[in-house]
């Protein structure tokens, strides 16, 4: 094993958005510089980093000179070009590595690697062809058809009711590849994130639990209704994916949990993820903060849970009637409001969240979503 990286160097993120932002904000608080690169100017990230640098990702020349000037790369999210990937790696260590960029950024690659290592996964169809359209049967529907790369928070995904709906669904996604999955009846979606050292150690939050709304994230909450041997077994199955995936950093392992009582794996997100923003305010160390202790080689931190916490993501169309009201939130007693300046709030753009702390999960859920209401009061008139 290398040599840590320890205080005082220079970190480079790959993306600029709101997890590169905490990410550097944890990294600068354990004495960290941080670069980053991304081909937008006055970013999340680019607004507490030390440098920001502006360049498509496809100029590998601008991204060998980025990789140059640090110590070690990690990235912010999974749709980086796999060549990006490739140039940074000739200059400085690139964690996660290029391969479980590779098999997490492609569902088709990411389904099929965790049926070969045993994880239950929803049922899937890779569809790739008119033959493969074909060969599907009245019980594989109803599922939804997602495009096999490039999709998030709902993009690239119709829904399709019966078998007679499928070819107008890929017509819609203009007959990329893509992956079907069944419908799976499902009790609630969670959460598992993870952490895995350079040395192998692994740490792990409890699970947390998710509900969406419009395919966003809407609210994530400490996992306290859910019985021990569940979250014992999440827990355990994302120590196997980070593993057997070679994992330098930081995973979410998302679930669905069935109402047969059964965890099926839905996705991999192979960095801190949206659900576990509650770990800042809510553990010992939170998820970006492992991240930097295990690109840099440092000892993870405790992941303990220091109190129950809800995560409310706050979308730019809470602005729709003006700048909401932020003093009636931040009036209840232990909310922390994150805001990740962005310049314009758009309907389903996340441009923060709240997290409301609690003596149970249940009060925290309630308190969160309270507090995020409270921003669309309109402030008192005065004479």
């Amino acid at each position: 094993m290398s040599e840590p990286v320890l205080p005082g160097a220079t970190l480079g993120v790959l993306g600029s958005g709101q997890l590169g932002r905490m990410f550097a904000i944890a990294a600068r608080r354990l004495g960290y510089r941080v670069h980053v690169f991304s081909p937008d100017d006055d970013t999340p990230t680019g607004q507490v980093a030390d440098l920001e640098i502006q360049s498509a990702y496809d100029d590998l020349d601008a991204v060998a000179k980025f990789a140059e000037q640090v110590e070690v790369v990690t990235f912010e999210f999974e749709n980086v070009p796999s060549a990006t990937i490739d140039a940074v790696s000739r200059y400085a260590p690139v964690y996660p590595a290029g391969n479980v960029l590779h098999t997490s950024q492609q569902r088709l690659r990411e389904k099929t690697f965790l049926s070969s290592i045993g994880i239950a996964v929803t049922p899937f169809h890779p569809i790739q062809s008119a033959d493969d359209i074909s060969s599907l049967s009245d019980e594989d529907f109803p599922a939804i058809l997602k495009t096999a790369a490039w999709g998030y928070d709902g993009k690239g995904q119709v829904k399709v009711a019966t078998r007679a709906d499928i070819e107008s669904a890929w017509d819609e996604i203009d007959r990329q590849e893509a992956i079907l999955e069944r419908f799976v009846d499902f009790e609630c979606e969670l959460s598992v994130v993870g952490a895995r050292g350079r040395d192998g150690s692994v740490q792990t939050y409890e699970p947390i639990i998710n509900s969406h709304s419009n395919h966003i994230l809407d609210l994530s909450v400490t996992s306290g209704d859910l019985s021990p041997a569940l979250a014992e077994e999440a827990k355990k199955m994302t120590r196997t994916i980070l593993e057997e995936l070679d994992v330098v950093g930081v995973m979410c392992v998302e679930f669905f949990l069935s109402t047969d009582g059964r965890l099926l794996v839905n996705e991999l997100a192979p960095r801190p993820h949206n659900s576990g923003h509650l770990t800042i305010d809510a553990h010992a160390t939170c998820q970006f903060e492992q991240q930097v202790r295990a690109v840099c080689g440092l000892p993870l931190g405790a992941p303990t849970q220091l109190r129950p916490a809800a995560m409310a993501n706050l979308l730019g169309d809470l602005w729709e009637a003006g700048e909401p009201n932020w003093a009636a939130a931040l009036a209840m007693d232990d909310v922390k409001l994150h805001l990740y300046g962005k310049k314009e709030a758009r309907a389903g753009r996340k441009m923060g969240h709240l997290t409301a702390l609690a003596d149970t999960a249940e009060e925290a859920a309630k308190k969160a979503k309270a507090a995020r209401q409270a921003l669309l009061a309109k402030e008192p008139q005065t004479a």
